[in-house]
């Protein structure tokens, strides 16, 4: 049986973040190699910045002289330099330059921990592991990201909410019908349903039984090794141009206990002409239309307070929500029983 204190453990790291994860940060054009770009992923302060070649660098976001962020300072020669007193610290986290003082005995010491990282259509992720030395698995990426015949973009929106608030939020159908009900999209079908959910080991699927092709009617879960995405299906009506249904693919970036950062792909399968025809028709019309229907989400979601999982109810309709849970859970426990062997051998 679980002991009491595990299960406080399993809730601490769930709310955290789990570990050994890849988390989308930021945009690959917010990435610069004229300036830094500062990031914050389950609590910890990171710095972002290109070096000479292009290649993105991930440190901590602390100088190591006096811990003034490095995200206020300056890129020099592929390296970072602190603002307030000119440290210049390197994409491994050693620190190469003092300029007020030659020869200090800080120049050639590693202070910081780097980070991996990986760049792909158009976003940029970071691999949050436990020991900066630990090897990353493969970047989990939706097989739509690879596949030419699939065109979109890429939108990003940070919420005041656990990040764990935005995941139920797509493991749940049946809000669509409600809570979009006036928006151009989401305007349509039954707000009665029984749901259904397809365990499929490496993830799953969850779907309403009695409607398909009229509003948000499913939803895909991919939980592996090294990170989680989802996708889902929006129907799309003739007026929204050419192509089929436009696919949401989602990623949720825990920050801290009341932040996180949502990167979604927008993306519809269309070819040729009528690529650029639905392109140009998003810019122009549909991509305000899809930002209310976050923003609704977004204003429901920070409304809600965060002990709201020890009073709710949850009914028949929330078996993805739950699925997601136990899934998170499990993840976190085996962290943890990990890291507890590993301190033990260690001894």
């Amino acid at each position: 049986m679980m002991t009491a204190e595990m299960k406080t453990r399993i809730e601490a790291r769930v709310n955290e973040g789990l570990k050994n994860q890849w988390y989308p940060v930021a945009k690959s054009v917010e990435i610069r190699t004229d300036r830094p770009y500062g990031a914050v992923v389950m609590g910890q302060k990171l710095v972002l910045w290109r070096d000479g070649a292009g290649k993105i660098r991930c440190i901590e976001d602390f100088c190591p002289h006096r811990g003034a962020p490095l995200s206020y300072g300056e890129v020099h020669d592929g390296q970072i330099g602190c603002r307030y007193h000119g440290v210049i610290v390197d994409g491994t986290g050693t620190v190469q330059r003092v300029p007020a003082m030659p020869d200090c005995p800080m120049e050639g010491r590693k202070a910081l921990r780097a980070y991996q990282v990986q760049e792909s259509n158009d976003a940029v992720f970071v691999f949050m592991s436990v020991d900066e030395g630990q090897e990353a698995p493969d970047l989990p990426l939706p097989t739509e990201l690879s596949d030419p015949a699939w065109t979109g973009f890429l939108c990003t929106a940070i919420w005041d909410v656990n990040y764990r608030y935005a995941l139920d939020n797509l493991a749940d159908p049946m809000h669509g019908c409600y809570l979009h009900a006036e928006s151009f999209t989401l305007a349509f079908g039954s707000k009665q349903d029984l749901l259904e959910l397809d365990d499929r080991g490496d993830g799953f699927r969850v779907s309403r039984v009695g409607q398909v092709g009229e509003n948000f009617d499913w939803v895909e879960f991919a939980v592996g090794e090294g990170g989680m995405f989802c996708h889902l299906d929006i129907p799309y009506p003739k007026a929204a141009g050419p192509g089929g249904h436009m696919r949401i693919l989602g990623y949720v970036t825990p920050m801290g206990p009341r932040r996180c950062k949502v990167f979604f792909w927008r993306m519809r399968k269309v070819e040729g002409f009528d690529r650029e025809s639905w392109r140009f028709l998003y810019r122009a019309r549909l991509e305000e239309r899809h930002w209310n229907v976050l923003e609704q989400d977004r204003v429901m979601l920070e409304g809600m307070p965060d002990d709201a999982r020890r009073r709710e109810m949850l009914y028949q309709h929330d078996i993805g929500v739950a699925h997601l849970r136990r899934a998170l859970n499990r993840a976190a426990k085996a962290q943890i029983e990990a890291e507890d062997a590993s301190d033990v051998a260690a001894e």
